[in-house]
């Protein structure tokens, strides 16, 4: 997959889009975005980045860039890679999100 660049990090750094994965400098760092309002450490957060509005991982993200990020995301997931290990690993994440929403920890 051809990275999608969200942003550059003030020391240069690149935050990108590999797969269906947030990464700074090219390691995982995220799968999804979550929202500052349901961030549980919204206040600290936005004390140091005032204009974030979501955070993937450790990576604040404006509106402009967590938009890059989405849109890229859903992207690499709506690309459907038929290999066995990849529909393994899709079911193992279905039924992980199925748990925890069930209210497993």
């Amino acid at each position: 997959m051809t990275p999608v660049l969200v942003k550059t990090t003030l020391d240069g750094r690149k935050v990108e889009v590999i797969g269906r994965y947030i990464c700074l400098d090219g390691q995982p760092e995220a799968d999804s975005l979550v929202a500052m309002d349901e961030h549980p450490n919204r206040q600290a957060i936005l004390r140091s980045v005032p204009k974030a509005t979501h955070v993937a991982g450790r990576l604040p993200l404006t509106m402009a860039e967590a938009s890059v990020a989405q849109a890229a995301l859903r992207k690499a997931t709506d690309e459907f890679d038929g290999t066995p290990h990849a529909v393994s690993e899709r079911l193992r994440k279905a039924v992980w999100q199925k748990v925890f929403a069930e209210g497993a920890e």
